[in-house]
């Protein structure tokens, strides 16, 4: 993600989640964040499809937000994304990677699920909008042989 995208992920950002949305400056803060790293999909002509984030904290990375335009969900956008954040955490030595989702969104925790995260917990309450839970998945170690062999599974299934 560039500074010059952020107007559309804004956008994207505003239409995935309401009101209770990430601000422009919140983007542009993220984007000078030295823990932070964010990745944009676009198609052949530039148009963003969807986007995600995550922090490099010691040898976990947290993702912070992945979203996908509605009208190119189920296309394996969030599938690509997953796969730059991984990539990238191979690159940087990172070896767990967590995230939080709403109890309610049964496609994003299937995606999550397929890619080794696992539910460890819940977040009562975390949501601001409704109050919802969130579940905390966390993957286990990315080095491990067995983590490594899903990924290049699905990453062979997909290309």
């Amino acid at each position: 993600m560039e500074k010059s995208d952020v107007e559309n992920v804004v956008r994207l950002e505003a239409l995935s989640y309401g009101e209770h949305h990430w601000s422009k400056e919140s983007f542009y803060n993220e984007l000078n964040n030295n823990l932070a790293h964010y990745y944009c999909a676009v198609d052949e002509n530039d148009t963003l499809l969807g986007y995600a984030g995550c922090w490099h904290i010691f040898d976990e990375a947290h993702i912070t937000t992945l979203s996908v335009h509605p009208d190119h969900r189920k296309k394996g956008v969030a599938q690509h994304l997953i796969f730059s954040i991984i990539d990238d955490c191979y690159k940087n030595k990172i070896k767990y990677i967590t995230l939080e989702v709403r109890e309610s969104n049964i496609a994003a925790i299937s995606l999550y699920e397929k890619n080794g995260f696992k539910s460890i917990g819940t977040r009562k309450n975390y949501y601001q909008d409704n109050n919802e839970n969130a579940l905390i998945m966390f993957t286990e170690n990315i080095w491990y042989e067995k983590f490594k062999t899903l990924y290049n599974n699905l990453k062979t299934a997909i290309q």
